[in-house]
C-alpha cells in the first residue's frame, strides 16, 4: 500500500509529462511533439535522447528521452530539470535542425541551448567546451530556464519517488552540480548516505556542499581522486570510477 491517492507509477510519470509540457510550451513554444519519456539506470549517464525508438500496433513513432532516477535523491531538482531541457533541446534538433553526427553536440545544438537560459560545458562548470561529444550544462542565472523552473516551483513541482539507493557517482555528481551555487533553489530533496554496514540510510533533508570533505575517522581509510574536471571524491583505494561530465577516470592524487 503506498501514501498516496494513485499508483506510484501514474504519480512519477505523471510529474516528469508536467515537467515536459512546461517546458515545451515556455521554452519551445509549444513546438515539440509528444515523446515517451522513461526512466532508465544507464551507468555513467544522467539521461538521453533516442529518435523514433518506440512505435505502436498502428505503426505510430515515437521519439525516448530517458531520465536516469538514481540521480533524484542526490541532485539538486534545477540538475534534474536541466537533464530534461537538455534532452528537448536534442528532440527539438531532430525535428527542425540539423543534429550532429552521433554523439557530437554542435554548435547549433549549443545556441539553442543558450537561446533556452542553459549554458553547454563539457565540464558542466564555467569555461567549459560548448560543443563536443559528451557534454554538460548549466544554468544562466537570469535566464529564461530558471524563470521557467522558478514558476514550475510556485506550482509546488516535485519528483515524489526517488532511488533509496544511488550509486556513488550519482552522489558525487550531485555534491559537485554548479546548480547548489545558485541561491534560492532548492538542493536535493533527500540525501542518501552511507552508514559502517554499507547499507544505505536516508537523512532528514539538508542542502548538500559543493565540496565535500571526509570526516576524520575515514581520512586513513579512504583515497583523494580527481577526474579531467576536477571534480574531487574520496573512496576506498584502488576503486574505478568514470565521471560522467567529463567522461574521464578518476585518478588518485
Amino acid at each position: 500500500m503506498t501514501a498516496t491517492n494513485t499508483t506510484p507509477t501514474k504519480q512519477a510519470y505523471d510529474e516528469l509529462q508536467w515537467a515536459y509540457d512546461t517546458f515545451n510550451q515556455k521554452l519551445f513554444g509549444g513546438q515539440l511533439p509528444y515523446c515517451l519519456i522513461t526512466l532508465q539506470r544507464e551507468k555513467n549517464t544522467c539521461g538521453y535522447f533516442s529518435a523514433k525508438r518506440f512505435a505502436n500496433q498502428s505503426g505510430v513513432v515515437t521519439d525516448e528521452i530517458a531520465i536516469n532516477p538514481s540521480y533524484f535523491a542526490v541532485s539538486p531538482l534545477i540538475e534534474i530539470m536541466q537533464t530534461l531541457v537538455h534532452e528537448m533541446v536534442h528532440l527539438w534538433q531532430f525535428h527542425f535542425g540539423k543534429p550532429g553526427r552521433g554523439r557530437y553536440h554542435n554548435k547549433e545544438w549549443a545556441d539553442q541551448m543558450e537561446r533556452i537560459g542553459l549554458m553547454p560545458s563539457s565540464t558542466g562548470q564555467p569555461g567549459g567546451a560548448k560543443t563536443g561529444d559528451s557534454m554538460a550544462d548549466y544554468a544562466i542565472e537570469g535566464g529564461l530556464f530558471l524563470k521557467v523552473c522558478a514558476g514550475l516551483l510556485d506550482e509546488h513541482f516535485k519528483l515524489s519517488w526517488y532511488d533509496r539507493f544511488p550509486p556513488t557517482l550519482a552522489v558525487m555528481s550531485g555534491q559537485s552540480s554548479f546548480a547548489n551555487q545558485l541561491v534560492g533553489l532548492p538542493n536535493a530533496a533527500t540525501m542518501i548516505i552511507s552508514d559502517n554496514s554499507n547499507s544505505m540510510v536516508e537523512t532528514k533533508p539538508q542542502p548538500i556542499e559543493a565540496s565535500s570533505v571526509p570526516s576524520a575517522e575515514n581520512k586513513q581509510t579512504r583515497v583523494k581522486y580527481t577526474c579531467d574536471c576536477d571534480i574531487n571524491i574520496w573512496a576506498k583505494p584502488n576503486i574505478q570510477v568514470r565521471c560522467c561530465e567529463c567522461d574521464g577516470m578518476f585518478e588518485a592524487v
